[in-house]
C-alpha cells in the first residue's frame, strides 16, 4: 500500500514527517515541487507536481490518498479513489457531497475518513470521550439536563493589537465570518447571520486562569447525532464555536463593518484584498510561536446541582517542533492513515472515531503534542 499525500501547506508538516519517519511508502504531491522540497525534502525525494489526472495516473487499489487541498478538491480525489480502489482521508468537515459518497465506498469495501485534524478531529475525539464517560457513570440518568460546549482556536502566544495572526489560509478565515451558525442556547435554537453578534465571555479551566471571547460557528446540531446523544435525553446548550483572545472583538470591529457591506463577486475580490493585507501585517515571524487553544466540555445537572461535569481543556504553542497549528492538524491525520493501513476502521464515509480504544491510542498520542491537556473534573 502507498500512501499519497496532497498538499505540503501550512498544517501538514508534522503528520507528513511522521509518516515518512515511521517507514511508510509515502509519495508527496504539491502544486509546487520546490514548496514540498523544503517541507520534507530532507526525508525523501518522491516529490511530485500534483494534479488530479497525475493523481489519478499513479493510485493502486488499496493505496490511501490523502487531500490536504483546499476543501472544495476532496470530493474529486474521492471518487478517483473509488474508481482507483483506494482509500482516503482528510481533515476537513464531511460535505454533503462527501457523505453521498458513503455508500459507494461501503460496496467497494474502501474507507473515506474525514474530520480528523485539530477542529474538526481532537475536539470530537474528546466530545466522544466525554459522552462515553458520562454515559458509564454513576450520575448517568435519562432526566437529566445536559450542557456542551467545544471552543476551539488558534491566537498569538504574544498577543498583538491585531488580537490575531493567520496560521492558516487568510481568506478561509474571513470568509468564515460570512457563515451564519445554529446552535442551542437554554433549550432554544440560536441562529446566527454574523459571529460578532453572538459573542460571549468564556473563563477557561487551565492551571492559569484565563478568560477569552467565544462565538458559535456553523451548524451544531447535527453534532449531537454524532456524539451519540440520545433523543430523549434534555439538552440546555449545545455549541461548538471558536474561541479568541480578549480585545479580539474590539480590534475587528473595522474588519466587521466592512465585512457587512461586501456581497457578489465584488465583495469576494475585496475579501481577497482583505486577506492579502492582513497577512502582510499579521503572520508569524519566523520561529514566533503560535498558540492552540481547545476546550470541550460536558455537564449533566439533576434538579438544578450538577451530577457531572468534565472538560478536555488542551493548551499548546509553537517550539522546537514548529507551530502548534501544524501539529494539531496534521498529526492526527497521520493517526487516522494508520488505523486505515490496519483495517481499525470500518468502511464507508466516516468523521473521527468513537471506538474507545481507538479514542484512547489517539489521545494519548496528542497529550504528546500539546504542553497542556488534561480533562478537568469540575466536582
Amino acid at each position: 500500500m502507498t500512501i499519497h499525500w496532497c498538499g505540503t501547506g501550512l498544517s501538514s508538516g508534522p503528520g507528513l514527517r511522521r509518516l515518512i519517519e515511521n517507514g511508510h511508502k509515502v509519495v508527496v504531491w504539491n502544486r509546487t515541487v520546490e514548496k514540498a522540497r523544503e517541507t520534507v525534502g530532507d526525508l525523501t525525494q518522491d516529490i511530485r507536481a500534483y494534479s488530479l489526472e497525475a493523481l489519478a495516473a499513479a493510485l493502486q487499489p488499496g493505496d490511501i490518498a490523502i487531500s490536504m487541498l483546499p476543501a472544495d478538491q476532496h470530493v474529486a480525489i474521492a471518487k478517483v479513489c473509488l474508481e482507483k480502489g483506494a482509500n482516503f482521508v482528510s481533515s476537513s468537515y464531511i460535505a454533503p457531497e462527501m457523505r453521498a459518497l458513503d455508500a459507494a465506498f461501503r460496496e467497494a469495501g474502501l474507507v473515506s475518513v474525514n474530520e480528523v485534524g485539530l477542529d474538526p478531529g481532537i475536539d470530537h475525539l474528546m466530545a466522544h470521550d466525554l459522552v462515553a464517560r458520562y454515559r458509564a457513570s454513576k450520575a448517568y440518568h435519562v432526566d437529566n439536563v445536559l450542557s456542551f460546549t467545544s471552543y476551539c482556536g488558534g491566537v498569538p502566544k504574544i498577543p498583538n493589537a491585531f488580537r490575531y495572526k493567520f496560521s492558516w489560509a487568510p481568506l478561509g478565515v474571513l470568509k468564515a465570518l460570512r457563515s451564519p451558525s445554529r446552535s442551542l442556547r437554554n433549550f432554544s435554537e440560536l441562529r446566527v447571520s454574523q459571529p460578532w453578534d453572538a459573542i460571549t465571555a468564556y473563563d477557561a479551566p487551565l492551571p492559569q486562569p484565563e478568560s477569552f471571547e467565544v462565538y458559535p460557528n456553523r451548524d451544531s446540531y447535527p453534532f449531537m447525532e454524532d456524539y451519540r446523544f440520545d433523543k430523549d435525553w434534555k439538552v440546555k446548550d449545545f455549541v461548538r464555536g471558536t474561541i479568541r483572545l480578549n480585545g479580539w472583538a474590539e480590534a475587528w470591529t473595522p474588519v466587521f463593518r466592512e465585512i457587512e457591506t461586501l456581497s457578489g463577486p465584488q465583495g469576494d475580490a475585496r475579501l481577497a484584498e482583505m486577506a492579502e493585507q492582513f497577512v502582510r501585517e499579521n503572520s508569524y515571524a519566523p520561529g514566533e510561536p503560535d498558540r492552540v487553544i481547545l476546550f470541550v466540555s460536558l455537564k449533566a445537572e439533576r434538579d438544578g446541582r450538577p451530577v457531572f461535569h468534565e472538560t478536555w481543556a488542551m493548551d499548546a504553542w509553537g517550539d522546537a517542533r514548529g507551530s502548534a497549528m501544524a501539529r494539531l492538524v496534521s498529526t492526527p491525520v497521520s493517526f487516522a492513515v494508520e488505523s486505515v493501513l490496519k483495517r481499525e476502521i470500518a468502511v464507508g464515509v466516516h468523521g473521527a472515531p468513537h471506538d474507545q480504544k481507538l479514542l484512547d491510542s489517539w489521545l494519548g498520542q496528542v497529550r504528546g503534542l500539546a504542553q497542556y491537556m488534561e480533562r478537568v473534573n469540575h466536582l
